[in-house]
């Protein structure tokens, strides 16, 4: 049982003393009498600028990544940096001695790729967890990847490190897409966990792990995360978790319906992978005040730019996780959002796909 769920289980209005039901569920006092302290914006702000170091340097340590800092104008030691890396789940690329030990709860698995010629759709998923920063706080962003076509399938944001949403996300890739013959995770909490492994089971799916400190073995999914981040989230400070659900959705419509890859002869992941299997159409995250690479625009007269809702026969699942946000009236299916000049993006003219969205005069 994770800490957070032990600590929920103090009653401090039980007839059982908090000393000893803290004994029992071994947390200290400390942390029932008094809530953590939010994250600083010095802290945000830092995390941003580590998160994206990493991209580009990922063999960066705390002290290297500590004299990164210094040169951007963030005098902090070393502790701080090990700190805020470790919440980030970051941990730098090098040869290691034997001292990573696997959790003695969790079982793991052999790493099953090597030298497999992966040639065709859902012969193999992989899945990974990222850090999305917004302008107060971060999320954590878990997506589910057809190997061979790069198509994303599935997606979760959520709040916590939790195994929920990486559950939520894998039931949503089987529901719609059918089952994989290996489905190739790293050795994270959540990817090991009973719940995860578990629906993999009853499915039938061979399970396979990367090894320990080795990125390269689930690279496909890796690129992904660089793409996203650099396309997408760092062009936008997202407000809240409406924005970032809305922002980071059409962007990976955008990824999956209209980004060319290079290895694939330039078509896009849906091509590739409808070339072999049915592709059904399932969440698209409506634009709350941001918009993906095909959709931003400017007007020179500062004039906005407004944007309908055409509704189709289908049924579009536009969910905001209530557990990410409070705010009722963002989690409507909103009648149409305007675009005001300036936004984070100049790009050439307005590209939409009818009969999803129209520009209206």
């Amino acid at each position: 049982m994770s800490r957070a769920k032990r600590l929920a289980l103090v009653d401090r209005h039980d007839t059982l003393p908090v000393t000893r039901q803290c004994g029992l569920m071994t947390v200290s006092r400390s942390s029932v009498y008094r809530p953590p302290a939010p994250v600083s914006d010095e802290d945000l702000a830092i995390m941003a600028l580590i998160d994206r170091q990493y991209l580009a340097r990922p063999y960066y340590g705390s002290r290297r990544m500590t004299a990164w800092l210094a040169t951007q104008g963030h005098r902090v030691n070393r502790k701080r940096v090990r700190r805020l890396m470790r919440q980030l789940g970051l941990v730098a690329i090098y040869q290691r001695p034997n001292t990573s030990k696997a959790t003695a709860a969790h079982k793991t698995y052999p790493y099953l790729l090597g030298g497999l010629s992966i040639t065709r759709a859902n012969q193999v998923w992989c899945a990974d967890v990222t850090y999305i920063p917004m302008a107060r706080g971060f999320l954590y962003l878990v997506a589910i990847m057809d190997w061979h076509s790069r198509a994303v399938l599935a997606w979760q944001l959520s709040n916590t490190l939790s195994a929920d949403f990486c559950v939520e996300a894998l039931e949503e890739a089987l529901a719609r897409f059918g089952r994989p013959e290996i489905f190739n995770t790293d050795q994270g909490s959540q990817f090991t966990s009973d719940a995860f492994t578990g629906v993999l089971s009853r499915h039938e799916v061979t399970i396979s792990m990367d090894g320990k400190g080795r990125c390269m073995d689930n690279i496909f999914i890796e690129r992904l995360w660089r793409s996203l981040k650099y396309e997408e989230v760092y062009l936008h400070a997202y407000g809240s978790v409406a924005e970032a659900q809305a922002g980071i959705g059409v962007w990976l419509v955008f990824y999956n319906e209209e980004r060319q890859h290079q290895s694939h002869g330039y078509h896009t992941p849906r091509q590739v992978y409808e070339a072999q299997c049915r592709w059904i159409c399932g969440r698209s995250a409506l634009p709350t005040g941001c918009a993906s690479p095909a959709s931003r625009a400017s007007s020179k007269s500062g004039q906005m730019l407004a944007f309908a809702h055409i509704p189709t026969g289908t049924t579009t699942n536009t969910r905001i996780d209530q557990r990410l946000s409070g705010d009722r009236s963002r989690r409507r299916n909103p009648r149409g959002y305007t675009l005001k000049r300036g936004s984070g993006c100049r790009t050439i003219g307005v590209h939409l796909k009818l009969p999803k969205f129209i520009i209206i005069p």
